[in-house]
């Protein structure tokens, strides 16, 4: 299955966890040509790498599509999607769908986990309403389960077995 990995971001720090009813951080998202994945710990040089044993968010993913239609619906023109603080924004894949399988990627290995709720911060982040029109399409955490890079372009999508 064909996919494009349109953006890939670090952040050295987090803006909002530990921040609840303060003012976000200022850590900012950078965007680099590649990610250096590295299995149970997380992306090396990102606010999450050895976050903790088994860690669910080691990596999070976007859809494209999603952002293109929040713009849209919220009217805004004037945002990037690095405001969502998701890892590797793609197009092409339905994320949801990576729920409970083990997928590859660039020769990278991953286990989806979960869905990515969307917060109250991305009402501030993004635009109003955005928390409630990401409902349900807030991308995807996943585990690494095997060392490689993932690089900026075209890639093709590996699905392997869905966990019982």
């Amino acid at each position: 299955m064909a996919m494009e990995l349109m953006h890939l971001y670090l952040s050295p720090g987090h803006n909002y966890v530990g921040h609840h009813g303060l003012p976000p951080g200022n850590h900012p998202m950078l965007e680099v040509p590649e990610l250096e994945c590295v299995a149970g710990r997380g992306l090396r040089g990102d606010r999450y790498f050895d976050h903790r044993p088994d860690y669910k968010g080691q990596i999070t993913f976007f859809a494209y599509e999603t952002f293109e239609h929040l713009c849209r619906q919220l009217e805004t023109a004037d945002r990037d999607p690095s405001v969502f603080r998701r890892n590797v924004v793609v197009r092409g894949i339905d994320l949801d769908s990576l729920v409970g399988c083990h997928f590859e990627v660039q020769g990278v290995q991953f286990e989806g986990v979960e869905s990515c709720k969307p917060c109250y911060w991305m009402d501030q982040s993004f635009a109003p309403g955005a928390e409630a029109a990401l409902s349900g399409r807030g991308g995807l955490r996943a585990r690494i389960l095997s060392n490689g890079r993932l690089r900026q372009g075209p890639a093709a999508l590996g699905i392997g077995d869905r966990e019982s």
